[in-house]
């Protein structure tokens, strides 16, 4: 049995949890409101330590759902309770971002400004120049949107200029070597 599918998903104080026809969740909490259709072979179940999702068969379809399904729960069970994060790093001489109303403004080596709008579920903030944090309640959606914004400027391996996720590692590389020999 998949280990992550047997795990009991906890549902924090708060969060209201409606399972509808053909596994249309809809979770609701303090951070928003999450509704997505789960696979409708897999079965949800509330018990006294939570929910869980049990599988119908052994067949190797029905156990490749199940841990999917139950991690697909629990993240929008965690996003409406705590929400998710991204932060981004910016590196390189005159590369910034600034928050303006609703929308992230950076410069970033281009003859012209990138900028993003920020959404009803995305919310962004900018803390200094060089920082950028994407927080919101739909993991997907977070991590979309720190990508597309990463994509503007990837980071460079020679001097690592660019935009990285924080806790990223930039693979870095040696430069030309000295003067050609006669």
């Amino acid at each position: 049995m998949s280990r992550i599918g047997r795990m009991p998903i906890a549902v924090p104080a708060g969060v209201d949890i409606n399972v509808g026809e053909g596994n249309l969740v809809t979770v609701k909490g303090p951070k928003g409101t999450l509704t997505q259709a789960l696979h409708p072979r897999m079965k949800l179940e509330k018990t006294e330590t939570g929910w869980e999702v049990k599988r119908p068969s052994e067949q190797k379809s029905d156990k490749a759902l199940h841990g999917l399904t139950r991690t697909l729960f629990n993240n929008m069970v965690t996003g409406v309770s705590a929400g998710f994060t991204k932060e981004l790093e910016i590196n390189g001489v005159g590369y910034r971002a600034a928050k303006q109303g609703k929308q992230l403004i950076m410069n970033l080596g281009f003859s012209h400004q990138v900028i993003f709008e920020e959404s009803d579920d995305i919310k962004l903030e900018a803390p200094s120049p060089n920082k950028v944090i994407v927080s919101g309640c739909d993991r997907q959606k977070v991590g979309q949107f720190a990508a597309e914004i990463r994509e503007k400027r990837p980071p460079e391996p020679y001097k690592g200029k660019g935009i990285k996720y924080v806790d990223e590692v930039i693979r870095r590389k040696e430069g030309k070597t000295g003067a050609k020999k006669k």
